[in-house]
């Protein structure tokens, strides 16, 4: 079950038209690539897609599932949206715990004995089957998977205190002085009997959040049910704010140092890719360390960038450590640096977006978002958030 209806809103402009998970990432993929491929490598035939916040590009992407081999007659990829039952008057997706609870009659079609929660916004690769074999191993009514953080960042997490064998005894929710450093990666194994059980007593609790964090893993810790951690020590990352999503990017530049390899045959990241001509350089295009995919047209100079397909970069612009998403448009003589610009936005002749962060680490990353132009000659300063039409007015 893959939770994929959050509105983002740390994303700001880049979710003003999209769900989170929509968002491009990475050239040629959107965020719910990761996870929808890790279901698949990890033999996983069977996945709802729980969406609510802005759902047509997220469904329209997902379609019949064909891209991740989940257009199955008997399984394969479903959407599930809130729906108005015949008891109630029906709601959107109280929480995350309530959106699974709604959602107990598609589950029990194929009569689980293991249901696996995932978050649709985060980046990595993953083998789920083994963590379904610590759960089995643990005979646990929940595995939760953790990476180790630093003691600095730990307050930011969601934090599980185990024992020696790494069964949790003790869930702390962003603790200003954390116990342990091992983080939820908010990905989780139930056995489906025990979690069905909860997710009943929670929706029956008037001052439930209908949360897994805030209500279903403490409740279950105070029941004295066996909960055990699961280590992950491969790359992962919560594209959740503007910097985490530009660092993500960034490090698809550098898989090597950064850990992360989309280059991977024996585990691929599947996509639905737009099918488009192989991209062209002019002559006096000058192009570096960078991703650039079919489509794009680059005739001024790009370093250390990702170009989604369809872009188009004229004569005398320059594009440095920079994300331009599907059919953005530098047009001449314009730079864009330490920015992200967002699905069909122009920057204009002469126009300047950003500014040179590694001088400044203080400055954040421009946005720039879907569908504007920034007139010629205009000024976007670093780290502003560009959601509306700029004219040729430096500022």
């Amino acid at each position: 079950m893959l939770l994929a209806g959050g509105q983002g809103s740390r994303l700001k402009a880049l979710t003003s038209k999209v769900a989170k998970p929509a968002v491009p990432f990475g050239g040629k993929y959107r965020i719910i690539d990761f996870p929808l491929s890790n279901c698949v490598n990890s033999g996983i035939d069977t996945v709802g897609v729980l969406t609510q916040y802005k759902p047509l590009e997220l469904n329209a992407y997902i379609g019949s599932g064909q891209p991740w081999d989940l257009d199955a007659m008997d399984g394969g990829v479903h959407i599930l949206p809130p729906y108005v039952r015949e008891d109630e008057k029906g709601t959107w997706y109280k929480g995350t715990a309530n959106a699974i609870f709604q959602n107990i009659s598609f589950i029990e079609q194929y009569d689980p004995e293991y249901v696996l929660i995932l978050s649709g916004d985060h980046i990595y690769k993953m083998d789920y089957s083994q963590m379904l074999d610590r759960h089995k191993e643990m005979n646990a009514a929940c595995t939760i998977s953790v990476l180790e953080v630093s003691m600095e960042e730990a307050s930011r997490f969601g934090i599980m205190n185990v024992d020696k064998n790494d069964n949790i005894y003790e869930f702390e929710e962003k603790p200003k002085h954390p116990k342990s450093n091992l983080a939820s990666m908010g990905i989780y194994i139930f056995t489906w009997s025990k979690l069905r059980e909860y997710l009943m007593a929670d929706e029956a609790d008037e001052k439930s959040s209908n949360d897994f964090g805030k209500n279903i893993i403490p409740s279950m810790l105070e029941a004295g049910e066996i909960m055990t951690a699961y280590r992950f020590s491969g790359y992962w990352k919560d594209v959740g704010t503007i910097d985490s999503l530009w660092d993500a990017n960034m490090d698809m530049l550098s898989p090597a140092s950064a850990g992360f390899d989309v280059y991977d045959t024996e585990w691929p990241i599947y996509a639905r890719t737009a099918v488009r001509p192989p991209h062209f350089t002019g002559a006096e295009a000058i192009l570096t360390h960078s991703i650039v995919t079919s489509g794009c047209e680059v005739y001024g100079t790009v370093e250390d960038s990702v170009l989604f397909h369809s872009v188009t970069v004229e004569e005398g612009a320059r594009v440095r450590y920079s994300i331009l998403m599907p059919g953005a448009v530098v047009k001449k003589g314009a730079v864009v640096e330490y920015a992200i610009v967002a699905e069909r936005a122009v920057i204009g002749e002469y126009a300047h977006v950003g500014g040179d962060k590694s001088k400044d680490p203080e400055w954040g990353i421009a946005v720039v978002a879907q569908d504007l132009k920034v007139g010629k000659g205009a000024l976007v300063p670093p780290g502003a958030m560009i959601t509306r039409n700029v004219k040729g007015v430096r500022a």
